[in-house]
C-alpha cells in the first residue's frame, strides 16, 4: 500500500480502561493520587541523594538515576490516561502516539541497563571490596549511566524508525490507555505478523540480555556471600534482596508484554497499568523502606528542615 495513505489517519482512539462514568471517575481519583505519590516519592529520593553527603557513593548515584527514570516512565503515559478518564474525546494524535512509543521504550531500556549497572556495583562491593573505590570511580559510574541512556535511545529509535513509516488507513482504535507498540503495529494496512515478531525479538534481545547479566551478577554475589561471615552475609543479602525484588517486578511484566505475549486483552491492560504506574510506585518504597542509609538521610533532612523552620 502507498505510504501516502498514512495521512488518512491523523489520530488514534484510545479505548482506555472502562466505559462507565462512575468507574472512570473513581479511576481518575485513584490514579491521580498514585501519580502524585510516584512523582513526589521519586523527587524526594533524588533530592536526598543529591543533598546528603553520606549518600554520595556509586550505588546511590545509580539509584538517583533510577528514581529519575521511574518518574519519567510513569509520566509518559499516566497523565494522558488520567485526563482521558474525564474526557469524552479519548484520542491521541499520530505524532503524540509515536512520542509515547519512543519515550516508553527509551526509558524502559535505559532502566534495564541501569539495573544491570546497579547489580555490577553490588558485585564489585561484595566480591571485590578492596578494589571497590578504584573500580567504581566517578568516571566509571558516569560511563555506565551514559551507556544506559545511549542504549535506550538507540533501542527506541530503531522502533520509531520502523513504526512511523507504516501505512495507517484505518481502523484507528487502540484497546489500551496508551500507544503500545504491538497494538499500533496491528493497525497497519499490511500483514504485520512478521514485523510484530521482529519488534518483539528486538525487545527480547535487550530484555533477555540484561536479565541474563543480572542473573550472572547476583549468582556471583550469592556464592560470595555464602563463603563470608554470618554478619557480612546478612548485610549483603539485606542490600541485594531489595535489588532482586525490583528486578523481578520490573522484568516479569516486560516479558509477558513484549517477549512472550499472551494476547489476553484484560491481562495486557493489567500488566500495562502495573508497568507504568505500580512499578514506579513500588520501587521508591522498596529502596527507602529497606535501606537504612536512606532512612537516616531522611531523618537528617527532616531535622534540618524542622530546625530551619524553628529559626524562621
Amino acid at each position: 500500500m502507498d505510504g501516502g495513505n498514512q495521512s488518512t489517519v491523523s489520530e488514534f482512539v484510545l479505548l482506555g480502561l472502562g466505559h462507565s462514568w462512575s468507574i472512570q471517575f473513581l479511576l481518575f481519583v485513584i490514579f491521580l493520587l498514585l501519580y502524585l505519590i510516584i512523582v513526589s516519592g521519586n523527587i524526594v529520593t533524588v533530592t536526598l541523594i543529591i543533598t546528603d553527603p553520606h549518600l554520595h557513593s556509586p550505588m546511590y548515584f545509580v539509584l538517583a538515576n533510577l528514581s529519575f527514570v521511574d518518574m519519567w516512565l510513569s509520566s509518559v503515559t499516566t497523565p494522558k490516561m488520567i485526563s482521558d478518564f474525564l474526557g469524552e474525546n479519548k484520542t491521541i494524535s499520530f505524532a503524540g502516539c509515536m512520542c509515547q512509543i519512543f519515550f516508553a521504550h527509551f526509558i524502559a531500556a535505559s532502566e534495564m541497563v541501569l539495573l544491570v549497572s546497579m547489580a555490577y556495583d553490588r558485585y564489585v562491593a561484595i566480591c571485590k571490596p578492596l578494589h571497590y573505590s578504584s573500580i567504581m570511580s566517578l568516571q566509571r559510574c558516569t560511563g555506565l549511566v551514559v551507556s544506559s541512556w545511549t542504549i535506550g535511545f538507540v533501542h527506541a529509535m530503531s522502533h520509531l524508525f520502523v513504526i512511523a513509516q507504516l501505512p495507517f488507513c484505518g481502523p484507528r482504535e487502540i484497546d489500551s490507555f496508551f500507544c503500545d507498540m504491538p497494538l499500533v503495529i496491528k493497525l497497519a494496512c499490511m500483514d504485520s505478523k512478521n514485523l510484530d515478531m521482529l519488534m518483539n525479538v528486538e525487545c527480547g534481545v535487550v530484555g533477555i540480555t540484561c536479565f541474563i547479566l543480572l542473573l550472572i551478577s547476583y549468582t556471583y554475589i550469592l556464592l560470595s556471600v555464602l563463603q563470608s561471615s554470618r554478619i557480612g552475609a546478612s548485610k549483603a543479602l539485606s542490600t541485594c534482596s531489595a535489588h532482586v525484588t525490583v528486578v523481578v517486578i520490573f522484568f516479569v511484566p516486560c516479558i509477558f508484554i513484549y517477549v512472550w505475549p499472551l494476547n489476553i486483552t484484560s491481562l495486557d491492560k493489567f500488566l500495562a497499568v502495573f508497568y507504568s504506574v505500580f512499578i514506579p510506585l513500588l520501587k521508591p518504597a522498596i529502596y527507602t523502606l529497606r535501606n537504612k542509609e536512606i532512612k537516616k538521610a531522611l531523618k537528617r533532612f527532616r531535622s534540618y528542615y524542622v530546625g530551619s523552620q524553628e529559626k524562621v
